[in-house]
């Protein structure tokens, strides 16, 4: 944003003691502050009106470089920080149950995770976002990316069935382990959905959790549901070891309110630091009035006025 004014506004009232003087004081009075003042204000009957422009010029111009123009520019240089997270989404045989959304029960447990979860995506605007989605197995549905729309359609047509139908939790936790272990972002997180508990990973529940405590990256995990349907101890172990939180959903409604939890309690940090620039333009009207009052000296001499 670009502003104009002058640093000392009030200087700009001398112009007035000039008219005043040009109008009041007697051509013969001497000057006390300005040795040419009366040069300036002599307004010979046979002098031209040239004369007069350029004295008037000089003088108004000589008192607003005084005055000192500048125009401020001010803008704000934001640094933000963006997050890497792994998104990790169980589309095992159970999570085919309905009823989990009131507003329509129709809905399975997985149609509504894909909504909320291309919710969450929608709002992470200056974060790359994976996906990790297991059942028999766990496999990359999406490398960190930063392309929201991408991720967006990948969400879509996740399908169940794809990778099995029974439930390996930990293996999909090393898999997102081992997606954001190339990543270089200084803040990495991972967020597991699950409505069931593991029964077909090959990597033990221990070997998980050492390698979780292991690495820099914030484990959030949330079990969807009837609290029955899940482990909570299992969930609250995973997340303890990686330092986040542990969340129980049993409706599409809560799971919403955790999603947007996370949003805020993992929100971009922003750095904001506003820069202001002055660009000084007392040279112009300095230079003009040095070149008007010359050229008024000159022809004044020259004409013997």
């Amino acid at each position: 944003m670009s502003q104009f004014s002058f640093e000392y506004p009030l200087l700009l009232l001398v112009i007035l003691l000039f008219v005043f003087c040009a109008k009041y004081c007697k051509e013969r009075s001497r000057a006390i502050f300005f040795p040419h003042v009366k040069s300036l204000m002599v307004q010979g009957r046979g002098g031209s009106s040239l004369l007069t422009w350029l004295k008037w010029i000089g003088i108004t111009t000589a008192v607003i470089a005084l005055a000192s123009p500048v125009i401020t520019k001010s803008y704000t240089n934001s640094k933000k920080e963006g997050r890497d997270i792994v998104l990790i989404v169980d589309s095992s045989d159970s999570m085919r149950q309905r009823g989990f959304d009131p507003q329509d029960i129709m809905k399975s447990k997985f149609d509504v995770v894909k909504e909320v979860v291309g919710d969450f995506i929608q709002k992470r605007k200056d974060d790359r976002i994976g996906m990790v989605t297991f059942a028999d197995i766990a496999f990359i549905a999406s490398p960190l990316t930063f392309e929201k729309k991408f991720l967006t359609d990948i969400t879509k047509m996740q399908r169940m069935g794809i990778a099995g139908k029974r439930t390996a939790i930990n293996d999909a936790i090393v898999q997102s382990y081992n997606l954001l272990s190339k990543s270089k972002a200084k803040s990495k997180i991972a967020i597991l959905l699950t409505d069931g508990v593991d029964n077909m990973s090959k990597i033990p529940f221990q070997d998980v959790i050492n390698l979780i405590k292991k690495r820099d990256i914030k484990l959030y995990t949330i079990g969807i549901g009837d609290a029955r349907d899940y482990n909570g101890a299992y969930l609250k172990a995973l997340a303890d070891a990686g330092h986040g939180e542990a969340y129980g959903a049993r409706d599409a409604t809560t799971l919403e309110k955790i999603y947007e939890e996370i949003d805020k309690l993992e929100a971009t940090k922003i750095d904001d630091k506003k820069i202001v620039q002055h660009t000084y333009l007392y040279i112009y009207p300095l230079f003009l009035a040095i070149l008007s009052l010359l050229l008024f000296m000159y022809i004044r001499n020259s004409k013997g006025v």
